[in-house]
């Protein structure tokens, strides 16, 4: 296929560019000399990444006159840390990468997240190339230019925005990931369609089995379909101060997972939790329409999230974590809810989000926690 290119506006009436093509690895060098020239480029990467796309981008860049040098780091989200951070910026500084060096960040979303603060920071900030290996990262967090660490109070607590000057997308690495990376992926898919587009979860429930065997050209549509919808929404609210908050439906249940498991579930897995618990909350407090819990649980399960996350943990627990989100105000939580499939709903002063008293959440959130076949409140499974 063709190389698809998508441009995100920024404020003060900038952009980047999205490269998306199978086999863009290859062609690392080229983008990185035109969208960001350089002196010298970090090539930030977990161990895994590393070693297994780090040689071919190293080759790329050097083969193409630039001086380059590879800098792992210790794979798995405990390890988006501050600790990491400093090591990082430190090991830069005793290589002597200066103001004029790029760091292209080669990786996940942990990765991504990582040395995108790493590039904010450096110096007082230089720039940053995002190639996301992930689906997840594909579809979410190489766009939009949000940057940061988890801390023990909470995910992302520590951060700042700070857009990359592109994006390279090459959907052919998928087929190598492992089936539940893909699977997890895809609950940002299913996000996005869920709040923006009803024709884009037809369109997923109809093809979720080439989709989660990560076939190219599948994922290459899905890729360009989500990444569409999102940089429309950034770029109207770069800074996430209106409608980019709707980006967060299952996030505020499913951040708090996350943290309450050490950060050992897969961020999509919490995701999909958090989608279904927010679902189910949604319906009993008549925000969102009867039976758009199960639409949600159907096209996950197809997807490859079935799982029970949720459900082991207890309502105060995870009322207490959603607490500590970086979206609470005012003492209260703010959670967005859907209106139906496709849709999202707005409070009475027209935000896309709910505030929520601590203190009134227990009761609807025991309801919420219970599986769909056990609540007996969640009838009709079918699709927009």
């Amino acid at each position: 296929m063709s190389r698809k290119t998508l441009e995100v506006r920024i404020a003060a009436g900038g952009s980047y560019p999205i490269h998306i093509e199978p086999g863009l690895l290859t062609d690392v060098a080229s983008v990185c000399r035109s969208q960001s020239p350089a002196h010298r480029y970090a090539v930030i990467a977990d161990s895994q990444v590393a070693r297994l796309y780090g040689p071919g981008v190293m080759s790329s860049l050097k083969d193409a006159g630039l001086d380059a040098a590879l800098i792992p780091f210790p794979a798995g989200e405990w390890n988006k840390s501050r600790e990491q951070w400093s090591s990082l910026s430190d090991r830069m500084l005793r290589a002597g990468f200066g103001r004029d060096s790029a760091v292209v960040a080669l990786g996940g979303g942990v990765t991504g997240d990582l040395a995108g603060f790493v590039a904010a920071t450096y110096m007082r900030g230089i720039p940053v190339v995002q190639i996301p290996t992930t689906l997840l990262a594909m579809l979410d967090s190489s766009v939009g230019g949000k940057t940061g660490v988890d801390t023990e109070a909470g995910k992302n607590l520590v951060g700042a925005f700070h857009h990359p000057s592109a994006v390279l997308v090459d959907p052919a690495v998928l087929e190598t990931l492992p089936r539940h990376q893909r699977c997890a992926g895809l609950a940002e898919a299913v996000k996005t369609a869920a709040i923006l587009d009803a024709g884009l979860w037809r369109w997923i429930a109809g093809r979720a089995s080439a989709l989660v065997d990560g076939e190219p050209e599948a994922s290459a549509e899905l890729i360009a379909r989500v990444v569409r919808h999102k940089a429309t929404v950034v770029g109207d609210d770069p800074l996430e101060r209106g409608v980019r908050e709707i980006l967060n439906f299952g996030h505020t249940v499913g951040h708090a997972l996350e943290a309450l498991e050490g950060y050992k579930l897969l961020h999509g897995e919490a995701v999909a939790a958090g989608m279904r618990v927010e679902a189910r909350l949604g319906e009993s407090l008549g925000i969102t329409d009867g039976g758009t819990s199960g639409q949600i649980a159907t096209l996950l399960e197809a997807c490859g999230l079935d799982g029970d996350w949720e459900t082991e943990r207890g309502p105060t627990e995870i009322r207490d974590a959603m607490s500590k989100d970086k979206k609470v105000r005012k003492a209260r939580v703010r959670c967005v809810f859907l209106a139906r499939v496709g849709e999202v709903a707005t409070d009475p002063d027209g935000r896309h989000s709910f505030a929520l008293e601590q203190e009134d959440l227990a009761g609807p959130l025991a309801t919420a926690l219970r599986p769909a076949s056990e609540g007996g409140d969640c009838p009709g499974h079918g699709r927009p």
